[in-house]
């Protein structure tokens, strides 16, 4: 039956997608993100979904009256300059071959990540976006919430097999990458049963997230949640709402989740903290002595065993930062690092142009929502090989829509003046 379901409404959106190419965008993040056909048992699992829908909206991209121009932004081209690099880095990759079939499954994320750029221009669009990103990844916050309530916190939540979020990890990344956006979309709506709604999701994820027992995701929840007090216009009432729930979930969790916890502080005592910082070192020493890094798909013995400090130690980077350093070199991390600061100054200038005109809160609220995600991205993403997970791309293109939409607002509002 859920077969039959996903299979429906995928082919039931082909006409829409035709009708106009930001449906396939919206459709393309919805298969991506939430993976729905993996909660299937059927034929659906391996049906290429994806891919159906990612031909159909480059068809209905070529053939509408829609601008195709990519918006003139430092974060497209910055975006454009590490697709590039990517590619050239392949050419010189230690193991060509399985180089090449990974850069083929990246470049199908960072083109659909500049169609989403072409194609997400109007207010409607980003918000309808958002809300997609939050069914998404709020299915799994749900469903792993309640699960960690009526289980007392005794086993861990793990999200889709098979995806970028099917570890423990990933899924608890992902979950902190959602709530703020969530948070928008309760401050976007004036229906009360939404933002009860949202608040429920809100706190359930939250709670899945402490149930993945990710020692990275709470330091990540942390910094994601200090950004969004600062970030509120209610800071005391924040405060009282942070202050109550995080004691109380986090007593609500079992002894051994707090052992683990614990364990942060006792690094070195962690044979799989010590196996990163292994394969950190090992991207360190394979970027200096390789311009344009490894390529992809290095954590293989042969590499750990030429550049790592304990060879026997072979794991896969577990952090975005030596992931894009070993496979890239430092030309990549540059353009992987510049690629965020211009995202996050972007924002900033959205929040600062937008302080004193009430037709641009809502972007001044996405803008800050999307920089508490980023945080959370930033900070969980040092602990994991999330390079090429593909939702921090979809909020760089909401960035570049936001501030694009900003613009025109000011512009508008600086030729009514000059009337």
């Amino acid at each position: 039956m859920r077969d039959i379901f996903v299979t429906f409404i995928v082919f039931a959106s082909l006409p829409l997608i035709i009708k106009h190419p930001v449906n396939g965008v919206l459709m393309w993040i919805w298969i991506s993100v939430m993976n729905p056909h993996t909660q299937s048992w059927g034929f659906a699992t391996t049906f290429p979904f994806a891919q159906i829908i990612a031909v159909i909206t480059l068809f209905s991209l070529a053939t509408s009256r829609t601008p195709k121009t990519l918006p003139a932004s430092g974060i497209t081209f910055a975006l454009l300059a590490m697709v590039l690099w990517m590619n050239i880095t392949t050419l010189f990759a230690i193991f060509p071959a399985a180089s090449q079939v990974q850069l083929a499954k990246v470049m199908k994320i960072m083109l659909m990540s500049l169609v989403t750029m072409v194609v997400i221009r109007r207010r409607e669009d980003v918000h309808r976006m958002i809300w997609v990103l939050v069914i998404s990844l709020g299915y799994y916050g749900v469903k792993g919430g309640i699960f960690t309530v009526r289980e007392g916190g005794n086993f861990r939540v793990w999200g889709p097999i098979g995806t970028f979020i099917g570890g423990n990890n990933e899924i608890a990344l992902a979950l902190i990458i959602a709530i703020p956006l969530m948070r928008y979309l309760q401050l976007s709506s004036d229906n009360r049963w939404v933002k009860h709604g949202l608040t429920a999701t809100m706190l359930l994820s939250a709670m899945a997230a402490l149930g993945t027992y990710s020692r990275g995701a709470l330091l990540a929840i942390g910094a994601m949640i200090v950004l969004m007090w600062l970030k509120s216009q209610q800071k005391l009432l924040g405060a009282f709402v942070i202050l109550m729930f995080a004691p109380l979930a986090m007593l609500y969790m079992p002894e051994r989740w707090t052992e683990r916890m614990d364990s942060i502080a006792d690094y070195e005592a962690d044979t799989s903290a010590m196996g990163r910082i292994n394969a950190w070192h090992m991207a360190y020493n394979l970027a200096k002595d390789r311009f344009f890094g490894g390529g992809f798909e290095i954590a293989e013995p042969s590499v750990f065993y030429l550049y790592a400090p304990n060879p026997a130690a072979v794991h896969a980077a577990h952090s975005i930062y030596f992931q894009a350093l070993g496979e890239h070199g430092f030309i990549g991390l540059g353009l992987y690092l510049l690629l965020g600061v211009l995202t996050w100054r972007s924002a900033s200038w959205i929040v600062r142009s937008s302080r004193d005109d009430p037709e641009l809160q809502w972007a001044s609220n996405l803008a800050k929502m999307i920089q508490s995600s980023l945080i959370g991205f930033a900070v969980g993403g040092a602990f994991l090989s999330l390079l090429y997970f593909d939702v921090p791309y979809y909020l760089m293109a909401a960035v570049v829509a936001l501030r694009a939409l900003t613009e025109q607002r000011l512009a508008a509002r600086k030729a009514e003046v000059a009337r």
